[in-house]
């Protein structure tokens, strides 16, 4: 089952791939790589998990609106995640590539609805390595969307520098009830998640370990 949730003039495709399989059981938020859709998740790997399991399209990419004229940045992204979120309630965020710093962004921004972020490996995780940089790439319009050549001509250079990536380990670290807000299951670690891992400390976790740890989540307490 497909929605369409409005955000300003986009409309984001959310993909319901699973019903829930456990009452009670809090929903899981795929996100994919750079380039992807929702389609780029595998079956095998969320079938486990008890909950009701979504994968969204971002911005210019699958189901979802293309702007024209490009104008993307992964604040946008995690708007659109932030969207997705509004709609289906807390949730446990996975996210593949360029969607495991979108997953960092959110955790970090949206605590109180982020039961856990899952960052794994995929096309898009570094971005531009350089905060800044002459380079100015090509955008070839004779491709065929989706996804957006301007989507991936301007996410694949992306400025992430590690202090930023950091700030939003932090938050997450803070603010949020859990014990381990983020767990990186990634091999590729680009100079922002290196600083999320100082941040966080600890070792890469293998992926399914970090599916059952996250599928136990409990809601943050509303306060008295």
């Amino acid at each position: 089952m497909t929605e369409f949730l409005p955000h300003g003039r986009i409309r984001l495709a959310l993909h319901r791939l699973q019903p829930a399989r456990a009452p009670g059981a809090h929903p899981l938020l795929l996100l994919h790589a750079l380039g992807e859709s929702h389609a780029a998740h595998p079956a095998f790997s969320y079938a486990q998990w008890p909950g009701a399991v979504h994968a969204l399209d971002f911005t210019g990419h699958g189901d979802s609106t293309i702007p024209a004229g490009g104008g993307y940045s992964c604040e946008v992204l995690m708007g659109d995640v932030d969207i997705a979120l509004a709609h289906i309630g807390p949730a446990t965020v996975c996210g593949r590539g360029l969607g495991a710093y979108i997953a960092l962004l959110i955790a970090g921004g949206r605590p109180d609805r982020v039961l856990g972020a899952i960052l794994l490996d995929g096309p898009g995780m570094a971005g531009s390595c350089a905060a800044s940089t002459p380079y100015i790439p090509l955008v070839d319009t004779t491709q065929p969307a989706p996804p957006d050549p301007f989507a991936i001509a301007e996410l694949a250079t992306d400025a992430r520098p590690p202090e930023y990536a950091a700030h939003f380990a932090r938050l997450a670290s803070q603010r949020s009830h859990l014990p381990r807000p983020i767990t990186v299951c990634t091999r590729e670690q680009p100079p922002w998640l290196q600083a999320v891992v100082d941040v966080l400390g600890g070792a890469p976790v293998d992926p399914a370990n970090a599916w059952r740890m996250y599928a136990s989540a409990l809601p943050q307490p509303v306060p008295a």
